[in-house]
């Protein structure tokens, strides 16, 4: 027992020997709340996420053209493994949806390759607008009867199609039979193209050019990026030339981004760097492009890719840092108390 009692590193003073006083209650309370400030912004610390980033080459991805009659194909488009989500929703208020085309890498809807290669349920449709994306996609606030009569007049293509993870182009454009009827109307007074006697069907666009005006409600490739936002969410192209008639031309560049959260697996998101321009009708012609009014996106993969860490202390770390705090406040404390006391009594000895 006396052996065990040797190792006590902690020596007991007696009760009797121990003094209380005003000066060491005040030291204490000193003591106990700088501890207490410290420990609160340690913990302060502690809860603040350390964002870290990271750039690297992105993986070389085998780019494969599938059939979507394939099992082994569909599957690996359902794990994501060579391709990703693309989703589409935009409104042009002023083009039915028999005038209104869409495509892929060229292959359109009006020809059926587009179908062929997105069929359901990772597919576009076209269909008329609902009161709100009407109202949003022509800039009014004004809820009424005539609103609900226009609306029919305007188109909304919305939907996902799985795209390989190389660049291509996405367009939703007039069609080519409506532009080349529209074009034969407004010319020569009458449809050279053979489209019988339907005035609906020969001129659209009742003697007019097509005004291509639309609204972009959103534009995501793969899974978004949670801490930024998507420039392709909100856009207004409006044809304010006139005719009504242009190419709203968009490049997006598409950057791999690893997102890690803590507590939280990886996760695979795309950042995009968006620029766009205005293409008027007599650029066009003057390129002899056969681009047809409407909209037109332009993506591409950058090579490098970014990885994206939010992270925390580790938390041994901070309840390391919170002992030595605590310990640390009270053994210095304690020294210079202690340095205080016995120069004070070494004064008074000599006074005395």
């Amino acid at each position: 027992m006396v052996l065990r009692s040797s190792f006590d590193a902690f020596a007991k003073p007696i009760d009797s020997v121990r003094e209380r006083s005003v000066s060491g209650g005040f030291i204490t309370l000193l003591a106990s709340a700088t501890a207490a400030i410290l420990l609160i912004s340690q913990l302060f610390i502690y809860l603040q996420v350390q964002t870290r980033h990271s750039m690297h080459l992105a993986h070389s991805v085998p780019s494969i053209l599938f059939n979507n009659g394939g099992a082994a194909a569909r599957k690996l488009v359902l794990n994501g493994q060579y391709h990703i989500p693309l989703k589409l929703h935009v409104t042009f208020p002023h083009l039915q949806c028999n005038s209104l085309d869409y495509a892929h890498d060229g292959n359109d809807s009006s020809s059926g390759k587009f179908e062929h290669y997105h069929s359901k349920p990772y597919t576009f449709t076209k269909r008329i607008p609902t009161l709100e994306e009407y109202k949003i996609a022509v800039g009014s606030r004004v809820n009424n009867s005539e609103l609900q009569k226009q609306r029919r007049e305007g188109c909304t293509v919305s939907g996902t199609i799985h795209i390989p993870r190389v660049g291509g182009t996405l367009s939703v454009s007039v069609s080519p039979d409506a532009w080349r009827r529209a074009t034969s109307v407004l010319a020569f007074g009458m449809d050279l193209t053979g489209g019988g006697g339907n005035t609906e069907q020969v001129d659209p666009f009742h003697g007019r050019l097509p005004n291509v005006t639309h609204y972009v409600h959103d534009v995501t490739f793969g899974a978004p990026f949670p801490p930024g936002t998507n420039p392709l969410q909100g856009a207004h192209h409006v044809m304010d030339n006139g005719s009504g008639v242009a190419l709203a031309n968009v490049a997006v560049k598409l950057v791999p981004t690893t997102y890690k959260r803590t507590f939280h697996s990886e996760r695979e998101t795309y950042q995009a760097s968006v620029s766009r321009h205005i293409v008027e009708p007599a650029t066009l012609a003057a390129q002899r492009s056969m681009l047809l009014p409407g909209l037109m996106i332009t993506y591409d993969f950058t090579p490098l890719a970014v990885r994206h860490v939010e992270k925390r202390e580790n938390v041994f770390v901070f309840l390391s840092s919170l002992v030595g705090i605590v310990g640390g406040v009270f053994v210095t404390v304690g020294l210079v108390s202690g340095c205080l006391v016995n120069s004070a009594q070494a004064v008074a000895k000599k006074m005395d």
